[in-house]
């Protein structure tokens, strides 16, 4: 795979070729996780604070003092099932002056992606759209030790709960790991029989307009490979590290361009 050349010696590719493909069971495994998850939000937003930033002071303060607050849901944010691993990770930021229509707009506006999320956001474009039902074609790159490209589908649905608060559930629908992006000869590899980095990515998303800006906070679910035996130097990076870091630079990305968006309108 030539997207490799720059990180691996032509002695080690050989090794790396073997594909990791997702068994019933990984995914399995991952849908009972997502029902947990989905549960548990379901009641939180029958009772009980609406944003996991209100569950701690200290949450609280570090998101006015303008910082990426960023933590594992649990444990150090993965879980090994069969043939895989579940990363979960969740995460805030506060718009000071912001406005919950203006952010929502941003957020939705799914063409601009490539632009608002770059570099880790190639391309993006709406597939469809029915109301507040997205349909969103996205190309992903992602950098750690190697390079990732992967074409990628998401449904987005939004909920309105009030005035000033809103969220959101975005699930992966298709991702294809992309061999020799932007060559001549670019192909796609088959769905779940690649080399694993990315299977699945589920978010959760939350709104709240208050405090003088807007709060917005995402759960990130993902399912990737596991880390193979004598290649961990190289695959652990990309798996275990970067569920945390697109989480924070999405989010830090959302906030800094809503703050362009607001001083631009003044």
């Amino acid at each position: 795979m030539r997207l490799l050349a720059g990180a691996l010696c032509c002695a080690s590719l050989p090794a790396f070729s073997v594909a990791a493909e997702v068994t019933p069971e990984t995914l399995q495994a991952f849908g009972r996780y997502v029902r947990t998850t989905e549960t548990r939000l379901e009641q939180k937003r029958a009772g009980g604070p609406f944003l996991w930033a209100d569950e701690s002071p200290e949450r609280l303060r570090r998101l006015r003092e303008g910082q990426v607050v960023i933590e594992p849901w649990s444990g150090k944010g993965d879980l090994a099932v069969p043939g895989g691993l579940i990363h979960d990770w969740v995460g805030a930021v506060f718009i000071p002056g912001g406005a919950l229509a203006r952010t929502l707009a941003l957020v939705q506006d799914y063409g601009r992606h490539k632009d608002t999320y770059k570099p880790e956001v190639v391309d993006s474009r709406i597939l469809s759209r029915n109301g507040d039902e997205f349909k969103v074609y996205m190309r992903l790159r992602k950098k750690k030790v190697i390079t990732v490209v992967l074409d990628t589908e998401h449904e987005v649905h939004y909920f309105q709960l009030d005035p000033l608060r809103w969220y959101s559930r975005s699930y992966t629908t298709r991702i294809a790991e992309v061999d020799n992006p932007g060559e001549p000869d670019e192909r796609q590899l088959p769905p779940g029989a690649d080399h694993g980095f990315l299977w699945r990515l589920y978010s959760y998303w939350k709104f709240q307009e208050r405090d003088g800006g807007v709060y917005v906070e995402c759960q990130a679910l993902s399912l990737t490979r596991n880390v193979p035996l004598g290649l961990g130097w190289l695959i652990e990076p990309i798996i275990r590290q970067l569920p945390r870091e697109s989480l924070a630079n999405t989010l830090r990305a959302t906030r800094d361009a809503a703050l362009a968006k607001a001083a631009a309108s003044r």
